[in-house]
């Protein structure tokens, strides 16, 4: 089987595991709780992670994340704000398949609306495949124009960040997503 044209295949780089871990926040600041990913990732920028593990905010970057991606990773860990139909505030992690490109499918970019599954469709359409994909997701209660996250998903920060930081330790058991 012939990767992609930067030799990223299943998490590794030219055939080697990459040994490299991210941890990215996404959401828009100005939509109130869709900037969940960015504030968990702004708590955990303070915090210790273990060697090989980057923790970066892309924002409103999805086409950056799924560049960076390219380089390879054994483990990406996606942070969003996510309707799940469950209550707000409520966090839930997935596991993701980066989807199969389809050749007859035209492109996937849509800079200004990039969901989660958009940034997974768009890195399997580039040739990219992380080697585990997580979704780390919060039910938001108000995605409307305004700043400031709504009183459920403030309190379910801490309760992501310990998500995140048990993910990295490997002792979380996530749903099939």
């Amino acid at each position: 089987m012939n990767g992609p044209a930067n030799g990223t295949v299943n998490g590794t780089v030219n055939g080697t595991v990459s040994g490299r871990t991210l941890v990215a926040g996404v959401g828009n600041v100005f939509l109130r709780d869709d900037a969940f990913g960015v504030e968990v990732i702004r708590l955990l920028a303070g915090r210790p992670v273990p060697d090989g593990v980057q923790v970066k905010d892309f924002g409103i970057r999805g086409v950056h994340l799924a560049y960076d991606l390219l380089d390879g990773c054994d483990l990406f860990v996606l942070v969003d704000a996510a309707q799940r139909g469950e209550a707000p505030g409520t966090v839930t992690v997935l596991e993701v398949e980066v989807p199969e490109p389809d050749p007859a499918s035209g492109p996937v970019i849509d800079a200004h609306s990039l969901t989660p599954d958009g940034i997974f469709a768009l890195l399997g359409s580039l040739g990219g495949r992380p080697g585990r994909s997580l979704l780390v997701a919060c039910e938001p209660a108000d995605v409307s124009a305004g700043m400031g996250l709504s009183g459920p998903v403030q309190e379910a920060l801490p309760h992501a960040v310990r998500t995140v930081e048990e993910i990295l330790a490997g002792t979380v058991v996530e749903s099939r997503g």
